[in-house]
């Protein structure tokens, strides 16, 4: 067993622990103390974390986060360490920067809690996150600073025994308008001829004919070829359905249109399904207790999965609405400007309010890269994003983290915008399933 001497078990100490040592590093023989005597008298793996040794043990110096309450403003100094940025440096020969505070700093989002500027969206952008400021959002530093300390403890201790992490690879798509031009109803489907007219898209206006007149396939309409590629390589992913009453930015089809309960109904047979809260759900808390409840009556079963519509997180108001809504995993955590880590990490985690200083039963499943961040945000072509995906996914595959990959319906149709992104998508698959 490994003994840890703090001298305050504050909440925040407790969760940080079990994050790092269970979660993370996946050593469930470890105990925490603030028993001194106890700690001197352990004969087995021990180390302390405190301001100061009390012998001559393995001792990690606290940089004093996990024993503070509430939001302050943080000096956070950059340093380096075996060739990784590390943050909270620290007077300490063995360790030279605190990797637990380090661990809640990125995890909680801490940063996303201060006083900050939000995007067009009001969400937390990716330039005002300390990780791209400092050029390292592309990496999983969490997962880096916590091998780092896994092998500093080998180092001492030998005889601990750490579970192997695995690597995973988890799709995922989101369909925010299920279809181009099917089952729009009669004023969204001349409004739509109106605008091809004024924007002069004669060639957009002719398919939008032969797709009502049943001539074409809807553009959108990409979900038989999702089928064959998740039979073809042997994956289950995760769809998150927008069931939002229609809005500005909220335009999918009405969860009592026939035609859409069928598709949600038939992908629920060979995926899973969890639920896209609306951008108005961001404003009425009630919204999203109904829209859950549309999917659930749709397939019969318990939505417990989300990802907010176009990103939309506040800390920590977000997490705890979906809570309340007993969603228990959440796939936002991530940037739409960029690939990348946006919490530091490819590791799934629950979710910390430091608000209320209490850990949740809510999972945080951070995706790492979206297409449309690729195409619209870095106007990457093809050829570019197949070599950002690669290097994203084979930062996930040195950590053994949890490649989430973010696509949605229409970018798969190979037509107009999204020509070749097919190929990308591909290459994409077989690179993040290739050992």
């Amino acid at each position: 067993m490994l003994l840890i001497y703090v001298p305050q078990l504050s909440p925040r100490i407790r969760y940080t622990f079990k994050t790092v040592f269970k979660t993370f590093l996946k050593l469930n023989d470890f105990q925490l103390t603030s028993d001194a005597v106890d700690f001197i008298n352990h004969e087995g793996a021990k180390f302390s974390y405190a301001d100061k040794p009390l012998m001559k043990e393995l001792f990690i110096k606290a940089h004093g986060l996990l024993t503070q309450k509430g939001i302050k403003e943080q000096k956070v100094s950059i340093s380096e360490h075996l060739g990784e940025t590390t943050i909270f440096p620290q007077k300490n020969e063995v360790f030279p920067y605190d990797p637990f505070a380090a661990t809640f700093y990125f995890l909680s989002r801490y940063e996303e809690y201060l006083p900050h500027l939000r995007d067009a969206h009001d969400r937390f952008p990716l330039n005002q996150s300390l990780a791209y400021q400092y050029g390292f959002h592309q990496k999983a530093i969490v997962d880096r600073w916590l091998l780092q300390l896994k092998e500093l403890l080998l180092q001492h201790f030998p005889d601990l025994k750490f579970e192997e992490r695995k690597y995973r690879f988890q799709p995922t798509y989101d369909i925010d308008n299920a279809y181009a031009y099917k089952q729009k109803g009669t004023l969204r489907t001349l409004g739509g001829i109106a605008k091809h007219i004024y924007q002069l898209e004669f060639k957009k206006l002719l398919r939008q004919f032969l797709v009502i007149l049943n001539k074409r396939k809807d553009p959108f309409d990409t979900y038989n070829y999702q089928l064959n590629i998740q039979r073809k390589y042997g994956f289950r992913p995760i769809y998150f359905f927008l069931l939002g009453d229609y809005g500005l930015n909220d335009k999918n089809l009405s969860h009592e249109n026939r035609h859409f309960q069928s598709l949600i109904k038939t992908i629920a047979d060979y995926a899973e399904v969890g639920i896209h809260p609306s951008y108005a759900s961001n404003q009425k808390e009630e919204k999203i207790k109904r829209e859950i409840n549309r999917l659930e009556r749709i397939i019969k079963r318990d939505i417990t999965k989300s990802r907010q519509h176009f990103l939309k997180l506040s800390f920590p108001e977000t997490y705890r609405r979906l809570f309340e809504a007993d969603i228990r995993e959440d796939y936002t955590m991530g940037y739409a400007a960029d690939a990348g880590f946006r919490a530091g990490t490819c590791t799934p985690y629950t979710f910390y309010d430091i608000d209320e200083e209490l850990e949740y039963n809510l999972k945080i499943v951070p995706f790492q890269l979206m297409e449309s961040s690729l195409k619209y945000y870095l106007n990457l072509t093809p050829n570019q994003a197949i070599e950002k995906a690669k290097k994203i996914i084979d930062e996930v595959k040195y950590v053994k983290g949890t490649f989430v990959s973010l696509w949605h319906n229409e970018s798969l149709s190979d037509e107009d915008e999204w020509t070749a992104w097919r190929k990308v998508y591909e290459e994409m698959i077989e690179y993040a399933l290739k050992k």
